[in-house]
Protein backbone atom coordinates (compact mmCIF):
# COMPACT_ATOMS: atom_id res chain seq x y z
CA UNK A 1 0.00 0.00 0.00
CA UNK A 2 1.52 3.12 -0.83
CA UNK A 3 1.63 6.06 2.07
CA UNK A 4 -0.65 8.41 1.40
CA UNK A 5 -0.84 10.77 4.80
CA UNK A 6 1.23 10.27 8.18
CA UNK A 7 -1.12 9.16 10.84
CA UNK A 8 0.10 10.65 14.68
CA UNK A 9 -0.34 7.53 17.12
CA UNK A 10 2.09 8.84 19.74
CA UNK A 11 0.51 10.89 22.17
CA UNK A 12 1.51 9.19 24.99
CA UNK A 13 5.02 10.69 24.28
CA UNK A 14 4.02 13.90 23.38
CA UNK A 15 0.86 15.24 21.86
CA UNK A 16 0.43 16.59 18.21
CA UNK A 17 -0.66 18.41 16.35
CA UNK A 18 -1.23 21.16 18.74
CA UNK A 19 -4.30 23.48 19.01
CA UNK A 20 -3.44 26.66 16.96
CA UNK A 21 -3.82 28.81 19.51
CA UNK A 22 -1.07 27.24 21.09
CA UNK A 23 1.35 28.14 18.62
CA UNK A 24 -0.55 31.61 18.06
CA UNK A 25 0.26 32.29 21.84
CA UNK A 26 3.21 31.40 21.68
CA UNK A 27 4.49 33.23 18.58
CA UNK A 28 2.38 36.58 20.25
CA UNK A 29 4.72 36.55 23.18
CA UNK A 30 7.55 36.13 21.36
CA UNK A 31 7.00 39.06 18.87
CA UNK A 32 4.78 41.10 21.28
CA UNK A 33 6.05 40.57 24.68
CA UNK A 34 8.92 39.64 25.59
CA UNK A 35 9.37 40.05 29.22
CA UNK A 36 10.72 38.06 31.98
CA UNK A 37 7.49 37.35 34.34
CA UNK A 38 8.51 38.99 37.86
CA UNK A 39 11.50 40.56 36.87
CA UNK A 40 10.39 44.41 36.06
CA UNK A 41 7.84 46.87 36.70
CA UNK A 42 7.31 47.85 33.44
CA UNK A 43 4.17 46.47 31.96
CA UNK A 44 5.45 43.99 29.14
CA UNK A 45 7.00 42.25 32.23
CA UNK A 46 3.77 42.55 34.39
CA UNK A 47 1.76 41.27 32.17
CA UNK A 48 3.93 38.11 31.43
CA UNK A 49 3.52 37.48 35.01
CA UNK A 50 -0.18 38.17 34.84
CA UNK A 51 -0.18 34.95 32.08
CA UNK A 52 1.69 32.85 34.18
CA UNK A 53 -1.05 33.04 36.92
CA UNK A 54 -3.39 32.77 34.49
CA UNK A 55 -1.90 29.63 33.48
CA UNK A 56 -1.92 28.26 37.00
CA UNK A 57 -6.06 29.46 37.58
CA UNK A 58 -6.97 27.18 34.65
CA UNK A 59 -4.66 24.17 35.56
CA UNK A 60 -6.54 24.53 39.34
CA UNK A 61 -9.89 24.93 37.58
CA UNK A 62 -9.03 21.88 35.28
CA UNK A 63 -8.24 19.66 38.23
CA UNK A 64 -10.28 21.00 41.40
CA UNK A 65 -6.96 22.24 42.86
CA UNK A 66 -7.68 24.51 45.86
CA UNK A 67 -5.45 27.20 45.36
CA UNK A 68 -3.43 28.25 42.06
CA UNK A 69 -0.35 29.56 43.98
CA UNK A 70 -0.06 25.87 45.19
CA UNK A 71 0.84 25.15 41.41
CA UNK A 72 4.54 24.90 40.87
CA UNK A 73 5.54 25.09 37.26
CA UNK A 74 8.66 22.54 36.07
CA UNK A 75 10.42 21.10 33.34
CA UNK A 76 8.28 18.00 32.90
CA UNK A 77 6.28 15.32 34.84
CA UNK A 78 9.59 13.85 35.86
CA UNK A 79 11.00 17.54 37.16
CA UNK A 80 7.71 17.29 39.15
CA UNK A 81 8.16 13.70 39.96
CA UNK A 82 11.59 14.83 41.56
CA UNK A 83 10.68 17.00 43.08
CA UNK A 84 8.37 15.47 45.16
CA UNK A 85 9.77 12.17 45.72
CA UNK A 86 13.11 14.00 47.02
CA UNK A 87 11.32 16.56 48.85
CA UNK A 88 9.77 14.50 51.38
CA UNK A 89 12.63 12.62 51.76
CA UNK A 90 14.35 13.17 55.52
CA UNK A 91 18.44 12.10 54.95
CA UNK A 92 18.51 12.21 59.01
CA UNK A 93 15.50 10.11 59.90
CA UNK A 94 14.69 6.59 58.37
CA UNK A 95 12.47 6.65 55.12
CA UNK A 96 10.46 4.16 53.46
CA UNK A 97 8.60 4.39 50.20
CA UNK A 98 5.66 2.37 48.51
CA UNK A 99 5.01 2.29 44.61
CA UNK A 100 3.80 -0.17 42.09
CA UNK A 101 5.26 -2.79 39.26
CA UNK A 102 3.33 -0.34 36.99
CA UNK A 103 5.77 2.98 37.37
CA UNK A 104 7.31 4.80 35.52
CA UNK A 105 11.31 4.88 35.68
CA UNK A 106 10.93 9.09 36.27
CA UNK A 107 9.90 7.14 39.96
CA UNK A 108 11.53 4.19 40.16
CA UNK A 109 15.05 5.66 39.34
CA UNK A 110 14.88 8.48 42.18
CA UNK A 111 13.88 5.67 44.64
CA UNK A 112 16.96 3.06 43.13
CA UNK A 113 19.19 6.03 43.45
CA UNK A 114 18.24 6.88 47.36
CA UNK A 115 18.04 3.08 47.84
CA UNK A 116 21.52 2.60 46.62
CA UNK A 117 23.04 5.91 49.12
CA UNK A 118 21.07 4.13 51.70
CA UNK A 119 18.75 6.50 52.61
CA UNK A 120 15.27 4.90 51.75
CA UNK A 121 13.91 1.67 51.38
CA UNK A 122 10.87 0.99 49.07
CA UNK A 123 8.23 -1.53 48.40
CA UNK A 124 7.29 -2.69 45.02
CA UNK A 125 3.38 -3.53 45.63
CA UNK A 126 2.55 -6.27 43.04
CA UNK A 127 -0.37 -5.60 40.11
CA UNK A 128 -2.78 -8.17 38.35
CA UNK A 129 -1.13 -9.45 35.57
CA UNK A 130 -3.65 -9.41 32.83
CA UNK A 131 -4.91 -5.94 33.68
CA UNK A 132 -1.44 -4.40 35.53
CA UNK A 133 -3.90 -3.00 38.10
CA UNK A 134 -3.38 -2.55 41.94
CA UNK A 135 -5.58 -4.20 44.98
CA UNK A 136 -5.48 -0.88 47.33
CA UNK A 137 -5.66 -2.94 50.29
CA UNK A 138 -2.12 -4.47 48.94
CA UNK A 139 -1.18 -0.20 49.65
CA UNK A 140 -2.59 -0.51 52.52
CA UNK A 141 -0.69 -3.62 54.12
CA UNK A 142 2.70 -1.93 52.37
CA UNK A 143 2.94 0.95 54.07
CA UNK A 144 4.81 1.00 57.51
CA UNK A 145 5.12 3.77 60.06
CA UNK A 146 8.45 5.05 58.74
CA UNK A 147 6.71 5.85 54.95
CA UNK A 148 7.12 8.70 53.88
CA UNK A 149 4.92 8.17 50.55
CA UNK A 150 3.03 6.56 48.18
CA UNK A 151 3.68 7.09 44.52
CA UNK A 152 1.26 5.68 42.33
CA UNK A 153 1.21 6.11 38.38
CA UNK A 154 -2.24 7.02 37.63
CA UNK A 155 -2.46 5.53 33.92
CA UNK A 156 0.14 3.66 33.09
CA UNK A 157 2.02 4.60 29.76
CA UNK A 158 2.68 0.84 28.89
CA UNK A 159 -1.31 -0.40 29.18
CA UNK A 160 -3.34 2.29 29.76
CA UNK A 161 -4.80 0.46 33.03
CA UNK A 162 -6.29 2.96 35.33
CA UNK A 163 -5.07 2.33 39.29
CA UNK A 164 -8.20 3.45 41.81
CA UNK A 165 -6.27 6.40 42.45
CA UNK A 166 -9.54 7.46 45.05
CA UNK A 167 -9.53 4.22 47.25
CA UNK A 168 -5.48 4.44 47.52
CA UNK A 169 -6.06 7.95 48.12
CA UNK A 170 -8.41 7.51 51.02
CA UNK A 171 -6.69 5.24 52.61
CA UNK A 172 -3.04 7.36 52.94
CA UNK A 173 -5.25 10.36 53.99
CA UNK A 174 -6.45 7.65 56.51
CA UNK A 175 -3.02 6.27 57.50
CA UNK A 176 -1.47 10.39 57.03
CA UNK A 177 0.67 9.22 54.67
CA UNK A 178 1.21 11.48 51.58
CA UNK A 179 0.15 10.43 48.31
CA UNK A 180 2.40 11.23 45.05
CA UNK A 181 -0.13 10.62 41.74
CA UNK A 182 1.77 10.88 38.45
CA UNK A 183 -0.77 11.57 35.90
CA UNK A 184 1.82 11.78 32.61
CA UNK A 185 -1.10 9.33 30.77
CA UNK A 186 -4.30 10.82 32.30
CA UNK A 187 -4.50 14.52 32.87
CA UNK A 188 -6.47 15.87 29.83
CA UNK A 189 -7.58 12.84 28.72
CA UNK A 190 -9.88 11.93 31.68
CA UNK A 191 -11.13 14.33 34.66
CA UNK A 192 -8.85 14.37 38.17
CA UNK A 193 -10.22 15.75 41.11
CA UNK A 194 -7.04 16.25 43.15
CA UNK A 195 -9.81 16.92 46.17
CA UNK A 196 -11.98 14.37 45.51
CA UNK A 197 -9.31 11.79 44.99
CA UNK A 198 -6.90 13.08 48.11
CA UNK A 199 -3.88 13.56 45.95
CA UNK A 200 -1.47 15.05 47.90
CA UNK A 201 1.11 15.91 45.20
CA UNK A 202 0.07 15.67 41.55
CA UNK A 203 2.79 15.52 38.64
CA UNK A 204 1.90 16.40 35.23
CA UNK A 205 3.11 16.86 31.48
CA UNK A 206 2.17 20.07 30.01
CA UNK A 207 2.78 18.66 26.34
CA UNK A 208 0.83 15.56 26.47
CA UNK A 209 -3.10 15.44 27.23
CA UNK A 210 -2.52 19.71 28.55
CA UNK A 211 -1.75 19.69 24.46
CA UNK A 212 1.03 22.83 25.92
CA UNK A 213 4.98 22.43 23.97
CA UNK A 214 7.49 20.69 25.45
CA UNK A 215 9.26 21.66 28.28
CA UNK A 216 6.41 22.78 30.65
CA UNK A 217 4.81 20.37 33.80
CA UNK A 218 3.56 21.21 37.09
CA UNK A 219 3.51 19.61 40.42
CA UNK A 220 0.07 20.42 42.37
CA UNK A 221 0.86 20.47 45.93
CA UNK A 222 -2.07 19.90 48.47
CA UNK A 223 -2.05 23.59 50.91
CA UNK A 224 -0.42 22.77 54.33
CA UNK A 225 2.41 20.35 52.44
CA UNK A 226 4.56 23.08 51.67
CA UNK A 227 5.48 23.11 55.26
CA UNK A 228 7.17 19.42 55.10
CA UNK A 229 8.06 19.26 51.37
CA UNK A 230 11.91 20.61 51.29
CA UNK A 231 13.54 22.62 48.16
CA UNK A 232 15.32 21.09 45.46
CA UNK A 233 17.15 24.45 44.13
CA UNK A 234 17.37 27.44 45.75
CA UNK A 235 17.96 31.19 43.75
CA UNK A 236 16.59 34.35 42.20
CA UNK A 237 12.67 34.68 42.22
CA UNK A 238 12.27 38.11 41.62
CA UNK A 239 10.61 38.63 45.19
CA UNK A 240 12.34 39.54 48.34
CA UNK A 241 15.85 40.61 46.86
CA UNK A 242 16.65 42.00 50.26
CA UNK A 243 17.08 38.45 51.93
CA UNK A 244 19.71 35.77 50.44
CA UNK A 245 17.58 32.77 51.69
CA UNK A 246 14.82 30.93 49.21
CA UNK A 247 10.97 32.64 50.47
CA UNK A 248 8.78 30.23 51.83
CA UNK A 249 5.96 32.01 50.39
CA UNK A 250 4.10 30.02 47.04
CA UNK A 251 4.46 29.55 44.06
CA UNK A 252 8.42 31.44 44.67
CA UNK A 253 9.48 28.84 47.23
CA UNK A 254 10.12 26.39 44.26
CA UNK A 255 10.21 28.47 41.22
CA UNK A 256 13.55 30.11 41.18
CA UNK A 257 15.29 31.36 38.00
CA UNK A 258 14.00 32.58 35.07
CA UNK A 259 10.90 30.89 33.87
CA UNK A 260 9.87 29.32 30.68
CA UNK A 261 7.30 31.87 29.72
CA UNK A 262 7.22 31.17 25.84
CA UNK A 263 5.96 27.35 27.38
CA UNK A 264 4.01 28.11 30.23
CA UNK A 265 1.81 31.07 27.88
CA UNK A 266 1.78 27.56 25.19
CA UNK A 267 0.31 25.77 27.52
CA UNK A 268 -2.22 28.03 29.31
CA UNK A 269 -3.46 28.03 25.99
CA UNK A 270 -3.77 24.24 25.21
CA UNK A 271 -5.52 24.17 28.67
CA UNK A 272 -7.78 26.86 27.79
CA UNK A 273 -8.96 24.72 24.44
CA UNK A 274 -9.40 22.00 26.76
CA UNK A 275 -11.80 23.96 29.29
CA UNK A 276 -14.21 25.50 26.36
CA UNK A 277 -14.47 21.70 25.31
CA UNK A 278 -14.38 20.36 28.66
CA UNK A 279 -12.56 17.52 29.77
CA UNK A 280 -15.61 15.45 29.87
CA UNK A 281 -16.22 15.77 26.16
CA UNK A 282 -12.55 15.38 25.90
CA UNK A 283 -12.93 11.75 27.46
CA UNK A 284 -16.14 10.94 25.81
CA UNK A 285 -14.04 11.44 22.50
CA UNK A 286 -11.22 8.68 23.69
CA UNK A 287 -13.66 6.70 24.79
CA UNK A 288 -14.85 6.40 21.31
CA UNK A 289 -11.05 6.07 20.19
CA UNK A 290 -10.98 2.83 22.21
CA UNK A 291 -14.13 1.24 21.76
CA UNK A 292 -13.32 1.28 18.07
CA UNK A 293 -10.17 0.07 18.75
CA UNK A 294 -10.55 -2.16 21.05
CA UNK A 295 -13.36 -3.88 18.37
CA UNK A 296 -10.89 -3.09 15.64
CA UNK A 297 -8.39 -5.80 16.86
CA UNK A 298 -10.56 -8.39 17.96
CA UNK A 299 -12.18 -10.62 15.19
CA UNK A 300 -15.34 -10.88 16.51
CA UNK A 301 -17.26 -8.81 18.89
CA UNK A 302 -16.31 -10.71 21.97
CA UNK A 303 -14.12 -7.71 23.50
CA UNK A 304 -13.41 -9.92 26.82
CA UNK A 305 -12.17 -13.11 25.37
CA UNK A 306 -8.54 -13.70 24.53
CA UNK A 307 -9.20 -15.88 22.24
CA UNK A 308 -11.19 -13.52 19.70
CA UNK A 309 -7.83 -11.39 18.91
CA UNK A 310 -6.80 -10.74 15.30
CA UNK A 311 -4.29 -14.21 14.92
CA UNK A 312 -0.85 -14.06 16.78
CA UNK A 313 -1.75 -10.81 18.38
CA UNK A 314 -1.36 -9.83 22.24
CA UNK A 315 -2.98 -6.79 23.82
CA UNK A 316 -1.42 -5.77 27.27
CA UNK A 317 -3.52 -4.56 29.83
CA UNK A 318 -7.49 -4.47 30.41
CA UNK A 319 -10.01 -4.99 28.04
CA UNK A 320 -12.60 -2.69 29.77
CA UNK A 321 -13.02 0.52 28.71
CA UNK A 322 -13.63 1.42 31.92
CA UNK A 323 -10.29 0.46 33.32
CA UNK A 324 -8.50 2.19 30.84
CA UNK A 325 -7.33 5.31 28.72
CA UNK A 326 -6.21 5.52 24.80
CA UNK A 327 -2.57 3.46 25.68
CA UNK A 328 -2.67 0.11 23.65
CA UNK A 329 0.33 -1.99 23.60
CA UNK A 330 0.20 -4.59 21.28
CA UNK A 331 3.04 -7.62 19.99
CA UNK A 332 2.42 -10.00 17.12
CA UNK A 333 3.63 -13.66 17.54
CA UNK A 334 6.83 -13.45 15.85
CA UNK A 335 7.65 -10.01 14.71
CA UNK A 336 10.12 -8.40 16.82
CA UNK A 337 8.05 -4.71 18.31
CA UNK A 338 10.49 -2.36 16.36
CA UNK A 339 10.10 -4.63 12.85
CA UNK A 340 6.01 -3.87 13.99
CA UNK A 341 6.14 -0.26 14.31
CA UNK A 342 8.74 -0.19 10.57
CA UNK A 343 6.15 -2.00 9.03
CA UNK A 344 3.33 -0.01 10.80
CA UNK A 345 4.85 3.39 9.07
CA UNK A 346 6.61 2.03 5.71
CA UNK A 347 3.57 0.45 4.00
CA UNK A 348 0.07 2.93 6.51
CA UNK A 349 2.20 5.97 7.36
CA UNK A 350 0.89 5.12 11.04
CA UNK A 351 3.28 6.40 13.80
CA UNK A 352 3.80 4.03 16.72
CA UNK A 353 6.48 3.56 19.63
CA UNK A 354 8.12 0.44 20.45
CA UNK A 355 10.00 -0.62 23.02
CA UNK A 356 10.02 -0.93 26.75
CA UNK A 357 8.23 2.63 27.15
CA UNK A 358 11.19 3.33 30.55
CA UNK A 359 8.47 1.15 32.32
CA UNK A 360 10.56 -2.40 32.65
CA UNK A 361 8.67 -3.73 35.62
CA UNK A 362 5.15 -2.89 33.97
CA UNK A 363 6.87 -5.30 31.18
CA UNK A 364 8.29 -7.77 33.59
CA UNK A 365 4.25 -7.67 34.84
CA UNK A 366 2.93 -8.85 31.53
CA UNK A 367 5.87 -11.05 30.63
CA UNK A 368 6.61 -9.07 27.89
CA UNK A 369 11.43 -7.77 29.30
CA UNK A 370 14.23 -9.15 27.99
CA UNK A 371 14.41 -12.03 30.84
CA UNK A 372 10.84 -13.34 29.12
CA UNK A 373 11.30 -12.85 25.43
CA UNK A 374 15.17 -14.12 25.63
CA UNK A 375 16.50 -11.09 23.25
CA UNK A 376 16.15 -6.88 22.97
CA UNK A 377 15.27 -7.48 19.82
CA UNK A 378 11.71 -9.53 20.86
CA UNK A 379 11.61 -7.50 24.40
CA UNK A 380 8.67 -4.79 24.76
CA UNK A 381 5.59 -3.65 22.44
CA UNK A 382 4.05 -1.76 19.91
CA UNK A 383 2.62 1.41 21.45
CA UNK A 384 -0.43 3.08 20.04
CA UNK A 385 -1.91 6.02 21.80
CA UNK A 386 -4.46 8.30 20.93
CA UNK A 387 -5.19 12.09 21.22
CA UNK A 388 -8.00 14.57 20.69
CA UNK A 389 -7.51 15.32 16.88
CA UNK A 390 -7.96 11.13 15.67
CA UNK A 391 -10.66 10.43 14.39
CA UNK A 392 -12.97 6.52 14.49
CA UNK A 393 -12.14 6.47 10.69
CA UNK A 394 -8.33 7.23 12.00
CA UNK A 395 -8.44 4.49 14.46
CA UNK A 396 -10.36 2.34 12.29
CA UNK A 397 -7.00 2.51 9.35
CA UNK A 398 -5.02 1.79 12.22
CA UNK A 399 -6.49 -1.09 13.18
CA UNK A 400 -7.12 -2.36 9.57
CA UNK A 401 -3.26 -2.41 8.88
CA UNK A 402 -2.72 -4.19 11.88
CA UNK A 403 -5.43 -6.70 10.79
CA UNK A 404 -3.97 -6.91 7.55
CA UNK A 405 -0.23 -7.20 8.66
CA UNK A 406 -1.22 -10.09 11.48
CA UNK A 407 -3.31 -12.36 8.71
CA UNK A 408 0.33 -11.87 6.59
CA UNK A 409 2.54 -12.60 9.45
CA UNK A 410 0.10 -15.81 10.34
CA UNK A 411 0.21 -16.99 6.67
CA UNK A 412 4.23 -15.94 5.93
CA UNK A 413 6.08 -14.67 8.60
CA UNK A 414 7.65 -10.92 7.39
CA UNK A 415 11.39 -11.76 7.59
CA UNK A 416 12.20 -9.50 4.92
CA UNK A 417 11.97 -5.33 4.58
CA UNK A 418 8.94 -3.99 3.05
CA UNK A 419 8.15 -2.71 -0.06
Amino acid sequence: MSQQRRLYFDNAATSFPKPARVLAAMQEYATSLGASPGRGAYREAREAGERLHTCRVRLATLLNAPSPDHIIFTLNTTDALNLAIHGLIRPDQPNHAVTTRMDHNSVLRPLNRLQSEALLEQTRVPVDPDTGIVDPEDIRRAIRPDTRFVAVVHASNVSGSIQPIPEIGAICREMAVPLIVDAAQSVGHIPVDVRAMNIDLLAIPGHKGLLGPLGTGALVIRPGLERSLRTLREGGTGSLSEHDIQPDTLPDKYEPGSHNAIGIIGLSAGVAWLLERSIEAVAAHEQELIEQFLRGIHSNSALNDPGALLPGLRLLGPRSIAQRTGVFSVTVDGLPPARLAQLLEDRYGILTRAGLHCAPLAHETFRTSLEHTGSAETAGATRFSLGPFLTPQDVRFATDALAEICDQHARSPLTTASS
